[in-house]
């Protein structure tokens, strides 16, 4: 998002972050380090979880037909 002129940005928390800058941008990812200004961190690929990379070392579950039983 971007805001223009010297901009005075209230934080929920009650911080005031503060820009002289002409053109200002603002993140709406939250992926910043420099959190609420954009340092454009989301160019690069998003971090995965431990959760997500476990999940992507199992082999996948191939069956999309449900297996039924035979006897009924």
């Amino acid at each position: 998002m971007l805001l223009y002129g010297p901009v005075d940005v209230v934080l929920p928390d009650g911080r005031r972050v503060h820009s002289d800058r002409p053109v200002t941008a603002l993140c709406t990812c939250r992926r910043s380090r420099r959190y609420p200004i954009c340092d454009t961190s989301h160019r690069r690929p998003a971090r995965r979880t431990r959760s997500e990379e476990q999940d992507a070392d199992r082999p996948a579950d191939r069956s999309t037909v449900p297996r039924t039983d035979p006897a009924g």
